[in-house]
């Protein structure tokens, strides 16, 4: 059965969420288990990208 995602790419904050037994449930992503994961990106002088977290 296919799944269904949900995103919000937020300009402070980002969080995905998924539909299970017709509701809707958010994912815990962020490095100390939070849904909330913060809306940065970095790029690094020799081209490596991180995101979120890691990237503040």
């Amino acid at each position: 059965m296919a799944r269904i995602f949900g995103i919000d790419l937020g300009t402070t904050n980002s969080l995905i969420a998924a539909m299970e037994a017709g509701e809707p449930r958010v994912i815990a992503v962020g490095e100390n288990g939070s849904a909330l994961v913060p809306s940065v990106v970095a790029i690094a002088p020799d081209g490596v990208v991180t995101v979120g977290e890691r990237a503040i």
